[in-house]
């Protein structure tokens, strides 16, 4: 492949979208020229970073720091060079916008930003765009499109903006967009839902992974007194943390020990807190704050089991690392997860919000360690078979070349 591509993120690097950055990494050595771009700063100070991160991040185009002066620069060149360009992506900002003065607004900072991809791509001769997440940063993709002409894709994860499709304009990007990868045949439904028959032609389902190199089983010792529970994702209402606070009170009850480790941060992270404290149980879970790559394995390998409570997911990556490493898992039968865990063969499934019948299968697991040593082992088969990194960003690699030389 001799396409040179701009990548487009909200943030880059985030401790949510390390999967971006070893996606990136991995085309990179398949001979793709990526080069990122990302709409605001980093999500930690460059001396907070790993050695990755911080290499990606001074190599990376960020859009909000370029700053008035440059943003009207921009402005004024693309108005000397290409009047028309701006005049359509002016109509067509207004027409994202519609009557509504916040949205409107919005949109004029979205073109305005997508004034400054576009130029960044033509001084770096990049050809083609594309954008994780059909939220805002998908927004200034599209507007880039209108503009310079340039071909547009987008990965779409779901769930958000398929709770909110007109709030997104997702029908618009879908009906702007040369072509659509889905992270999920979940996702690729929710597209189709919002799509005429005419455009499912550009959706590929190209999944995540995870390198099964660097999640390995860990060597299990005899077991512990307690049975640690591990949770990892931000600490958000989608996540349900607060009913996995529940079913470990309710195990407090009956006696069973268990301890909890939340790794994330987020802005639930205080009323959860709290509700551990009125639940009696803040002694049993402890809150680690976010976790990078270089020392999430050390909480992986210290977890009897993983537990993942979600309301809402696109496909979570950790259940997959901790499916690599040969934790059972316990997770809600949700969105795409179903396609990643079957009940019973991969790990266990229980309905959200359910937080006795969450705690019904930690007991399951606690109490049967032939059970957990069964469903970790086929966890890691399932991500050998369908959700390793290496394979599936080949599959992305070649779908990505097929859809570009088709336009």
């Amino acid at each position: 492949m001799t396409h040179r591509i701009a990548y487009l993120v909200s943030q880059y690097p985030a401790y949510s979208h390390t999967f971006i950055l070893r996606e990136v990494q991995q085309l990179r050595q398949l001979g793709v020229d990526i080069t990122v771009a990302s709409i605001n700063l980093p999500d930690r100070p460059l001396d907070k970073l790993t050695d990755v991160e911080r290499s990606e991040a001074e190599q990376t185009f960020y859009v909000k720091s370029q700053g008035a002066v440059k943003a009207l620069t921009a402005l004024g060149k693309v108005l000397v060079a290409n009047p028309a360009g701006l005049f359509r992506g002016l109509k067509h900002a207004v027409k994202l916008g519609g009557w509504d003065i916040k949205r409107l607004l919005y949109h004029a900072f979205y073109l305005v930003e997508a004034l400054l991809v576009g130029q960044w791509m033509h001084s770096q001769n990049l050809t083609h765009l594309h954008v994780h997440f059909a939220t805002p940063a998908a927004s200034v993709g599209m507007l880039v499109k209108t503009v310079f002409g340039t071909s547009f894709s987008f990965t779409v994860h779901g769930p958000d903006e398929f709770y909110d499709a007109a709030g997104y304009n997702l029908p618009d990007k879908i009906l702007a967009a040369d072509f659509i990868f889905c992270i999920s045949h979940y996702a690729r439904s929710q597209v189709m839902k919002l799509s005429p028959v005419q455009a499912w032609s550009k959706l590929d389902v190209c999944r995540l992974g995870v390198d099964p190199q660097r999640f390995i089983p860990a060597a299990r010792t005899q077991a512990n007194e307690s049975c640690n529970l591990l949770c990892v994702g931000r600490l958000t209402p989608a996540k349900g943390q607060a009913i996995l606070l529940e079913a470990v009170a309710q195990l407090k009850q009956q006696a069973i020990p268990v301890t909890l480790t939340l790794v994330g941060m987020g802005p639930d992270a205080q009323s959860l807190k709290d509700y551990a404290e009125q639940l009696g149980i803040s002694e049993q879970v402890k809150f680690t704050g976010a976790v990078d790559q270089d020392h999430i394995l050390d909480f992986y390998q210290a977890a009897d089991m993983f537990v993942l409570p979600s309301f809402a997911e696109g496909l979570p990556v950790v259940l997959m690392e901790a499916m690599a490493m040969e934790i059972p898992c316990i997770t809600t039968a949700i969105t795409g997860i179903p396609e990643l865990i079957q009940n019973g063969e991969d790990g266990l499934l229980v309905p959200a919000s359910d937080s006795a019948g969450l705690a019904e299968a930690i007991i399951k697991l606690a109490s049967d360690e032939y059970l957990r040593r069964q469903l970790g082992q086929a966890g890691r088969r399932k991500v050998l078979s369908d959700y390793d990194l290496k394979k599936n960003t080949l599959h992305l690699f070649a779908t990505l070349d097929k859809r570009i030389n088709a336009l």
